[in-house]
């Protein structure tokens, strides 16, 4: 189960345990992180996910969809560093990933 650091809208770092296989989305809901609404359920539809990952750990994802893309670039808050949870599966290798959660717009 990969340990990873979230921190939080209101600033506050918090390391959690998460399951592999299901999304990062899925984990860090199932982790308590309420400020992942993820209204359409993990469609990759709606940009409720969306995260800011250490920007030297963006290779350790897999690569950016054009649907992805094309959500995030609908988004006030995108960075270079944006990604959505619900498309980021959670495996080994995500050990020590630093994520923070996206304002909400």
């Amino acid at each position: 189960m990969p340990k990873l650091t979230v921190t939080t809208r209101s600033g506050e770092d918090r390391e959690i345990a998460v399951a592999a296989g299901p999304s990062l989305m899925q984990g860090l809901r199932e982790a308590g992180i309420d400020e992942i609404q993820a209204v359409c359920g993990g469609c990759a539809a709606c940009c409720t996910c969306h995260v800011y990952v250490a920007s030297e750990q963006l290779d350790r994802l897999p690569p950016l969809s054009e649907e992805e893309d094309a959500l995030l670039e609908s988004s006030d808050a995108r960075q270079p560093t944006s990604r959505l949870s619900c498309q980021i599966p959670v495996t080994e290798a995500l050990e020590g990933l630093r994520v923070t959660v996206a304002p909400d717009m």
